[in-house]
């Protein structure tokens, strides 16, 4: 374990009086929307104003569509801080999914689409109870229905502090938020990780600007998802002072990481989940794959692999008002994630996979779908796709139009000759439209499955 470099905060207010009264003049937050700067005592002086809104409001529950703004920034602390629950909603939700949502949570008030408000008002009815500190973040569903985790802003402190014990930022440091905030790792690593450090916290303003962005805060350190990683990459967009590339929320092809070696870039794997507020384990070494657990997390496998996580401080305290799926995951304070890995000799944790990405056929054996989908992109490189289960076997779901069947068909042949019969693909589906994914680029699997019904 690394020498400890921070102080453990146990709230945002903690938080924020701790580096007011140690940088109170070094920059908390920049805005690429309209060239503000926040220094550390200013930042705190606007969430102590916030909060006292929030305290005079006579609300209890606030929904936030995260627009990743100063202001989103400020309504955020603010709120929790007033004693208020705070619920993250994607900022581009559509007005069709709100409703259920705002119900699911108890939210009686809206910040972030003042035109919505009154459209929303018949859902914004609910008066959450014992909801201070807590706030709600929604998993990814890459396999199913988004579920609301309740986590705090202890084991959101606790996540960073844990982040920061192992991957310091110094307070020279510029951190670029440009993942969302309503996701957990944009959130913990794009902006409390920062302000954890005393680093200057650069506010992103939005896809259309990401390339740009980079210019124009030369962040010295940046968290991405593949996706974005390889988009940034493409453009040839990254700067010369960065220094640090955290790579989270999804699988990574080995070449995005080399590619930043290759430039001098130090590259870190971070592995976390929604319910564990973010990060378990970053790799620090020369392998981005082989990680380090975080101090306060206790990671053990189970019979098939399973990764299995005690970690009191960063753990949520269950799905919103859904004891039983709680219980299925959570089992006597072990974390079941649902994710499998091994350590290697030197004690380091490698993830290779998900349960729920794997089919079993009928004779035991077992599928890897990503390790599949890699086998497929050698010979479909550019085509936007993913394999699914269909009818007990392999199918692959694939962007595109019917008329492409032979050409798609004559291209697979190579590796599906390759491969045991009973191993090949029984089906190809064309859609015309984009994969879903989650907002961290994942394949939404769920979706795709519950779309091969209307081809059969």
């Amino acid at each position: 374990m690394q020498k400890q470099l921070f102080p453990r905060d146990l709230s945002f207010r903690a938080l924020l009086n701790r580096q007011k009264n140690a940088v109170p003049m070094r920059p908390a937050i920049r805005s690429g929307a309209d060239a503000r700067v926040l220094s550390y005592e200013q930042l705190n002086q606007a969430v102590l104003t916030q909060e006292a809104l929030w305290r005079d409001s006579g609300k209890h529950c606030l929904g936030v569509l995260c627009n990743g703004t100063p202001e989103c920034v400020l309504t955020i602390f603010g709120a929790v801080l007033a004693g208020l629950q705070v619920v993250l909603f994607d900022g581009n939700i559509s007005e069709a999914e709100l409703p259920e949502l705002l119900q699911k949570t108890d939210v009686d008030c809206l910040w972030g689409a003042e035109e919505l408000e009154e459209d929303m008002s018949p859902w914004l009815t609910g008066k959450a109870e014992n909801g201070a500190g807590k706030l709600l973040f929604f998993t990814s569903g890459t396999t199913s229905f988004s579920k609301a985790v309740v986590l705090t802003e202890a084991s959101l402190c606790a996540s960073a502090w844990n982040g920061s014990a192992l991957l310091p930022l110094s307070q020279e440091d510029t951190l670029l938020c440009v993942l969302p905030l309503n996701h957990v790792f944009g959130f913990v690593c794009g902006l409390l990780w920062g302000l954890a450090c005393g680093a200057c916290v650069a506010l992103g303003r939005g896809p259309r600007y990401y390339a740009e962005d980079l210019k124009l805060f030369q962040p010295t350190a940046i968290p991405v998802v593949p996706l974005l990683l390889g988009f940034l990459l493409k453009q040839n967009a990254l700067n010369e002072a960065l220094r640090l590339v955290l790579i989270g929320a999804g699988d990574c092809p080995p070449a995005l990481p080399a590619a930043l070696q290759a430039r001098g870039i130090r590259v870190s794997f971070g592995y976390g989940l929604t319910e564990t507020s973010s990060g378990v384990a970053l790799s620090l070494g020369a392998d981005p794959y082989a990680m380090t657990v975080c101090p306060d997390d206790e990671l053990t496998l189970a019979e098939d692999g399973e990764i299995l996580i005690r970690c009191e401080s960063c753990r949520m305290q269950g799905y919103y008002k859904d004891p039983d799926a709680t219980e299925a995951i959570l089992k006597d304070g072990v974390l079941h994630t649902g994710d499998l890995g091994h350590f290697d000799e030197n004690g380091l944790l490698h993830v290779t996979g998900r349960k729920k990405e794997i089919l079993v056929f009928p004779d035991g054996t077992k599928l890897y779908l990503p390790e599949y989908e890699a086998k497929l992109r050698t010979v479909l490189p550019d085509r936007d796709f993913a394999v699914i289960e269909s009818k007990g076997a392999p199918a692959l779901f694939l962007r595109g139009k019917e008329s492409e069947r032979e050409a798609v068909s004559a291209a697979l042949e190579p590796v599906m000759r390759e491969l045991p019969l009973a191993r090949r693909l029984n089906a190809i589906y064309f859609d015309p439209a984009p994969l879903p994914r989650t907002a961290t680029g994942k394949t939404q699997r769920w979706m795709l499955q519950k779309k091969v019904g209307n081809f059969t």
